[in-house]
């Protein structure tokens, strides 16, 4: 791909400022659940809400981000996004109770929404004949933060003690944030067409208006969609580890099924991507979508950490696609004029429910049923599969 000297800078500083949120939301709890459950005397079902509280500030800021961008611009919400990261989790290291761990993961969600419209679709807009490429890049780098930040915030947690991780790693995430924001700027001349990868055909710049794309049957198939496949994906973040010394596990060995995880996770998003922009986007989705279906059903049946390690990065890899091919699906279908206010919309879904549907859902249930996963990876393992059918009825409007 070749690469314009602005949308260098540009992929380079989304990159740089998705990094932290991403590390936060996908590492974080699952390292440091035990803690909390100890420190605030809670169950699993309550740290399973850490991640409904940061996916329902996704939903919520998701749609305001789209607006928010078309007003004050991307550079301006990345540096905001940096400095609400960094703060949270300073504060999050004085938490006293769960609530407060609740208002840090809100606060959290909130950040991750604020640059990862923005960056979406400041790199999509440099790169319109690469949009899955680009994309999976963004995401990659989201998801694979947590792979490489996991290990680190075990060692940190187990060495300098947790207030004192807290606030190393919030300082380091607000100057990342504040550094990377001059560069996220949009080209000053927009591309009058791009190449879709949809049937090989050339697809004109014609984009709908949020009004228009809500009356599209292709809008509610994503929303169910990110709402299943949404909650089957990010239930794998508190399950591994929950999983893993359920068996029997140290933390330190549980983590890696939680690491197979996010390093598929990160790896899914710029090889589906990529490979989205030379096939088609739908079929790409549902095949993943069926393997990870699969992965579900057939992880409570198997007996060592290398199995259990790989049908996680089946998963990872899976939720990877999800956001790294849905972007550029979305702007096959919608148009990118306004995708960003269509795709935050999109992500109400995610938000709202995949949040209750994956981990807190399935905390409910390992409270009830302690030990039990086989209910949970059936239920999670059907939302796949649910996904792949809905998937192969988005097509871009004019079709």
């Amino acid at each position: 791909m070749r690469f314009k000297p602005g949308g260098k800078f540009a992929l380079c500083s989304g990159c740089a400022a998705i990094f932290w949120p991403g590390a936060f939301v996908f590492g974080f709890p699952g390292v440091v659940a035990q803690y909390w459950q100890h420190a605030f005397h809670v169950n699993q079902a309550a740290i399973g809400k850490t991640l409904f509280f940061v996916l329902a500030a996704v939903g919520t800021f998701m749609f305001i981000t789209g607006r928010w961008q078309e007003r004050f611009g991307p550079a301006r919400l990345t540096a905001f996004s940096g400095i609400l990261c960094g703060l949270s989790s300073i504060m999050v290291g004085y938490a006293v109770n769960i609530e407060m761990v609740y208002l840090w993961s809100f606060l959290l969600g909130m950040s991750s929404s604020l640059i990862y419209l923005p960056a979406l679709t400041v790199v999509q807009t440099w790169f319109p004949h690469r949009r899955g490429l680009v994309s999976g890049i963004v995401n990659l780098v989201f998801a694979l933060s947590a792979a490489v930040m996991a290990p680190l915030f075990g060692y940190m947690l187990s060495t300098l003690g947790y207030r004192p991780m807290t606030l190393i790693l919030g300082l380091v995430a607000m100057s990342t944030g504040l550094f990377a924001a001059p560069f996220m700027k949009l080209p000053s001349t927009l591309p009058s067409s791009y190449h879709s990868p949809i049937d090989n055909e050339e697809t004109s710049s014609v984009s709908l208006t949020v009004s228009q794309a809500l009356r599209t049957k292709s809008f509610w198939c994503l929303w169910l969609i990110w709402a299943l496949a949404g909650a089957a994906g990010i239930a794998m973040v508190t399950l591994s580890t929950t999983f893993g010394i359920s068996k029997g596990m140290q933390l330190k060995e549980a983590v890696l099924i939680l690491t197979a995880y996010n390093m598929a996770n990160g790896i899914g998003r710029l090889v589906s991507g990529y490979i989205s922009d030379l096939f088609n986007r739908n079929k790409t989705i549902c095949l993943t979508f069926v393997v990870s279906g699969s992965a579900y059903l057939l992880f409570n049946n198997l007996h060592s950490l290398t199995t259990w390690a790989i049908m996680a990065s089946l998963i990872g890899f899976s939720f990877g696609t999800l956001f790294a091919v849905s972007a550029p699906l979305a702007s096959d279908c919608f148009g990118m004029k306004h995708f960003a206010a269509i795709y935050g919309l999109m992500f109400t879904s995610y938000g709202f429910l995949a949040g209750a549907l994956g981990p807190w859902l399935s905390g409910y249930l390992l409270d009830r049923y302690p030990g039990n996963f086989s209910p949970i990876f059936t239920y999670l393992g059907m939302f796949f599969f649910l996904s792949a059918a809905l998937i192969l009825f988005v097509r871009p409007s004019h079709e």
